[in-house]
């Protein structure tokens, strides 16, 4: 009897576990579906959605609660979510984010999934409160605007109109969704690269690559005669699988792939890497690169001039006359050095002995000026690679 007792002891305590472990997830599952039913419902079921918990407190009252997909992670919580609603009626939506975490992205709306605004909102104790007039016309809520996986595919259709241009698939994600890299090859050897949404919620960076790649793309004589000295190879979306997701920073497998740079254990940044040895190995050769992001400030990162790339000043001369093209813009540069952090600018630097940029807009700057900010950005560095002569000299 002594011997069946602890055996008893243990089934009963199996038996507990199992009926707690039910009840949480029932919990969860009631919580997910609370916002779902009734004549006011908040939605997350369309692609880059995120909306981790929502709960119905009444009263026309919601709270939205934000988790990122691991930790640790940078702070960068991202949230999409569509109030829809029988009749007209005003609503309040309090969004937090887990982990007593700060909010980063203001809120924006849309109703057609293409023009965006901030929308009025408080921040108050870590939340943010929204004042909501739902209807029966869907509102989008999301922390900057939605770019999706397929914008890009139709994105590079419309350049392929446009442009001499291919646009085919260079790998797969984790979960199997197609990456796809746009290029401008001529005669050349020599190669810029573009890569962009390595982070799924640093949309600026997105905003800021398509008029840069539009620009490069142009059909005029002066980006005509560029593309004939130098070949283009674009990777506008290096992460689908986070942008499908809502992730705050990371893919599939809840990896930074702005870190993998130097094991690459990720098969995004592990394929990149094989298709640009492949180009070396032909003889072809990566002459710069520029890596799109966001921040919550326009900045810069370059190379040290002292690292031992070629043509040392040539960064420094092209956003230096990017400088002094925009007046009213302050082109922020910082050089730095980390080998050992998997950043794309290192690796192109430890590499190839090239420079490398991460080019980053801050998550609110004024998108018209985005866009100004890019198309001068692509002239002058046009100008400065075809009239470069001895960058190696100050």
């Amino acid at each position: 009897m002594k011997k069946l007792l602890p055996i008893c002891v243990w089934l009963f305590s199996l038996l507990v576990l199992a009926s707690c472990a039910e009840t949480s997830v029932v919990n969860k599952s009631n919580n997910s579906q609370t916002c779902n039913i009734g004549a006011v419902r908040l939605t997350a079921d369309f692609e880059a959605s995120r909306m981790d918990e929502c709960i119905n407190l009444g009263n026309n009252n919601f709270v939205i609660t934000i988790k990122p997909e691991n930790t640790p992670i940078n702070p960068s919580p991202w949230y999409a979510f569509k109030v829809v609603a029988d009749t007209p009626i005003d609503i309040t939506v309090n969004i937090k984010i887990s982990g007593k975490r700060d909010n980063r992205y203001l809120p924006k709306f849309s109703q057609d999934m293409k023009t965006w605004s901030v929308y009025p909102h408080q921040y108050r104790n870590k939340k943010l409160i929204l004042k909501i007039k739902a209807s029966t016309q869907p509102l989008y809520i999301a922390g900057q605007e939605i770019i999706s996986n397929q914008y890009y595919i139709d994105w590079a259709k419309k350049l392929q109109k446009s442009s001499q241009i291919s646009h085919q698939q260079l790998g797969i994600s984790q979960l199997g969704r197609p990456i796809y890299k746009i290029e401008s090859h001529s005669d050349s050897k020599e190669w810029l690269v573009i890569l962009g949404r390595l982070h799924p919620p640093e949309v600026t960076g997105a905003l800021a690559l398509f008029p840069f790649v539009e620009t490069l793309l142009a059909n005029n004589p002066f980006a005509d005669s560029f593309r004939q000295k130098y070949n283009l190879l674009i990777i506008p979306n290096l992460n689908p699988d986070g942008v499908a997701m809502g992730n705050w920073r990371h893919n599939a497998n809840g990896v930074d792939l702005n870190r993998d740079w130097i094991t690459f254990k990720q098969p995004e940044t592990k394929q990149v890497h094989q298709y640009l040895q492949s180009l070396v190995a032909s003889g072809q050769k990566i002459k710069f690169a520029i890596d799109f992001h966001s921040t919550q400030h326009d900045v810069f990162y370059t190379m040290p001039v002292d690292y031992g790339v070629e043509s040392r000043y040539f960064v420094k001369h092209w956003l230096g006359a990017l400088d002094k093209a925009m007046p009213n813009f302050d082109v922020v540069q910082k050089p730095g050095n980390r080998p050992n952090n998997g950043v794309s600018k290192q690796y192109f630097a430890d590499n190839y002995q090239v420079h490398a940029i991460t080019y980053e807009m801050g998550d609110e700057t004024n998108r018209d000026s985005i866009k100004i900010i890019a198309n001068n950005a692509a002239v002058l560095l046009m100008k400065t690679l075809m009239s470069e002569t001895d960058h190696n000299k100050e």
